[in-house]
């Protein structure tokens, strides 16, 4: 059986490098602790990032190729299941690029070339918010007044995009380990989803709860400290 080709260099600092933001904060980490991970020597290092920005800059520019290939989905919600699915999957990029989230106040502080890219994340989000809004509404899974579904898109970002944040504040020591991510995810999903409970249609919102009494047997979705 022929062996597989080896992962490029670069792609591997990235990978571990991700993993390492992610583990033990952007802040934290530096060039020398992700050159030993690798087993690669610093000039090895240096020689595909010249610098710590370059990494930070690169996984960036990664999270934001994923996260507009998932927002792009937003205009083809047409029901709760689809909008569950839509935003339980954003939660899993999210999840991905972590340390972005947790460690968001001072990366911008510290690296403005970021400031302009994460409004612009922002404004996607909004708009792939606005767009399910939009499609539920033609597809009369949802009523809501176009007065309200601005606010209400917001509103639904700031949830999506602050979670966990939240999370972490009430449980600092476990929140965002790996085996709490499928409960942290699902509790974010949830309440996302029910910024929209009182304009989905009765059907619409009594599935709604089904599908939260269904997952909240693998993960408790109401959790508080």
């Amino acid at each position: 059986m022929p062996k597989k080709a080896p992962r490029r260099t670069a792609e591997r600092i990235l990978e571990v490098t991700l993993a390492l933001f992610n583990r033990f904060g952007a802040p934290n980490v530096s060039t020398t602790l992700i050159a030993a991970e690798l087993g690669i020597s610093p000039g090895n290092l240096y020689y595909h990032y010249p610098a710590k920005d370059e990494l930070l800059g690169a996984l960036f520019d990664r999270y934001t190729q994923h996260m507009h290939e998932l927002l792009d989905a937003g205009a083809e919600v047409r029901d709760v299941e689809d909008a569950w699915f839509f935003l339980h999957s954003l939660f899993e990029r999210i999840w991905e690029y972590r340390f972005l989230y947790r460690d968001l106040n001072d990366l911008l502080s510290n690296h403005r070339r970021l400031e302009q890219q994460v409004q612009q994340v922002l404004q996607a989000k909004t708009r792939a918010v606005r767009d399910m809004l939009a499609s539920l509404s033609a597809s009369g899974a949802l009523q809501i007044d176009p007065r309200t579904a601005e606010p209400t898109a917001t509103s639904m970002v700031v949830v999506l995009s602050w979670w966990l944040s939240y999370e972490y504040a009430r449980a600092p020591r476990d929140a965002l380990e790996p085996a709490a991510a499928q409960a942290a995810l699902l509790r974010g999903a949830h309440h996302v989803l029910m910024l929209l409970a009182p304009y989905l249609v009765l059907a619409q919102r009594e599935h709604l709860l089904a599908l939260v009494a269904a997952y909240a047997r693998e993960a408790p979705v109401t959790q508080t400290t």
